[in-house]
């Protein structure tokens, strides 16, 4: 006895102790926990970096240099006469650049960097709406099964008043041994489905506890009404919905950036045609050991400056540029093809998820005419079995009828919100 209790307050302080979790914070825990999402931002933050290192490229490049030479035998002096000594020589130079015009290139480049960094976020709120939809569906998948579980106790518990009472009524003779035990079987039945209930909601926290990337131990959530998640479910236009995600869906942004950066990269490779032009300027001096000159008077005496402009013109690259240019064709017309497939899909998606939400309302409405038929049969069965009139058969017959209809109507009633979640979804805008 002592070990079942010390169990039974050990199981009581555990549950107590139990972190529960809203749904906010069920989805901000799943967003900042999730590798595959953490993954596609690096990817992003990889092509912000490349988008800055585009616009740099329009800045000049300058360097510095600094040499030191020993010749031994004959040597070069500052005069440029030669002479047959050892000698030293130090040198220091500063040259710059800068690319006047390459036929826009830099420019396409740097369109080109953007919108594949635009295309990057756009798949990363692609990926951050999908995480939401998937953990949103978890918890109501939790909600539901504990709803579920409450029906099954609430069954449970009728059943045993209605042992106790018939147990009552068997011992004065007022009531067949043989209908006791069948109100037994079931209550052996009822407490099965409890048991089966609380396993479903073990399994339905494990599995948002893993999705969120946590310790599924000693995880809960909290719980939101039924009436409160029903506030605001009202079915939308289909035509509604798909013109909202057409509009701006991040898949569809996505793919269209991709198309943008795809067309600034046909640019760039036509602006290889073009020649280009850049200004270069330097400045060096030097000293040298074979004067006697000091060190720094030799440093200014040997200053000079150079300044010139660079004119290339391309004529052959071995076919390079046209090819370049065929195959980035090729990738601008996939580009489009892959938007057009999206467009598709989305509308595909969208009208098979409209009428998944208006059949799960109808089934809903019909569960919820079906509940009050079950439980008008009931009230009918229990006065006539406590009336002596019926068998405990027809009796737990219409119970666990109308246990089936209120289990029934939940799922119905979830199975809406949740299709109604993946409509809202598609059109982004919230639910839940």
């Amino acid at each position: 006895m002592r070990k079942v209790l010390t169990f039974i307050v050990a199981f009581v302080t555990l549950a107590a102790s139990a972190e529960t979790f809203t749904l906010q914070q069920c989805l901000d825990t799943a967003i900042a926990n999730n590798i595959a999402l953490m993954q596609q931002k690096n990817a992003y933050a990889s092509s912000s970096i490349q988008y800055k290192q585009s616009l740099t490229n329009l800045s000049p490049s300058v360097s510095a240099g600094a040499s030191q030479m020993w010749s031994f035998g004959r040597s070069t002096g500052a005069n440029n006469m030669i002479t047959s000594t050892n000698s030293a020589s130090t040198s220091f130079n500063l040259n710059a650049s800068l690319l006047l015009f390459d036929g826009l290139g830099m420019k396409f480049a740097i369109d080109q960097a953007r919108a594949s960094m635009q295309s990057s976020e756009a798949s990363v709120q692609a990926s951050e709406l999908q995480l939401r939809l998937n953990i949103s569906s978890m918890y109501l998948q939790v909600l539901l099964n504990k709803q579920l579980l409450l029906v099954a106790e609430e069954q449970a518990n009728e059943t045993r008043r209605t042992l106790h009472k018939d147990s009552l009524l068997m011992l004065a003779n007022r009531l067949a041994e043989g209908e006791v035990y069948a109100i037994i079987a079931q209550l052996g039945n009822e407490q099965l489905q409890v048991v089966q209930a609380e396993n479903n909601v073990r399994i339905a926290l494990m599995n948002l506890a893993q999705a969120m990337n946590i310790d599924p131990l000693d995880f809960d959530i909290v719980e939101i009404p039924l009436a409160e998640l029903q506030e605001g479910a009202v079915l939308p236009s289909r035509d509604d919905v798909l013109a909202l995600a057409l509009e701006q869906r991040p898949e569809i942004r996505a793919r269209q950036y991709a198309i943008d950066a795809q067309q600034a990269m046909l640019k760039q490779r036509k602006a290889a045609y073009s020649p280009t032009l850049s200004a270069n300027a330097g400045m060096g001096t030097g000293y040298y050991s074979t004067t006697n000159k000091a060190f720094g008077d030799q440093l200014g005496e040997n200053l000079q400056g150079t300044v010139g402009l660079t004119l290339s013109i391309p004529i052959y690259d071995k076919m390079q540029t046209p090819y370049a240019i065929k195959r980035q064709q090729i990738a601008l017309e996939d580009a489009k093809l892959s938007l057009e497939q999206q467009k598709l899909d989305i509308r595909k998606e969208v009208e098979q998820a409209y009428y998944n939400a208006l059949n799960a309302l109808t089934e809903a409405q019909a569960a919820e005419q079906a509940l009050a038929n079950a439980r008008i049969a009931l009230d009918y069965q229990q006065r006539k079995y406590e009336a002596g009139r019926s068998s405990s058969y027809e009796y737990t017959t219409a119970k666990t009828n109308f246990a089936k209809a209120e289990q029934s109507l939940l799922q119905s009633q979830y199975n809406y919100l949740f299709r109604l979640r993946i409509l809202h979804y598609y059109a982004g805008t919230g639910l839940l």
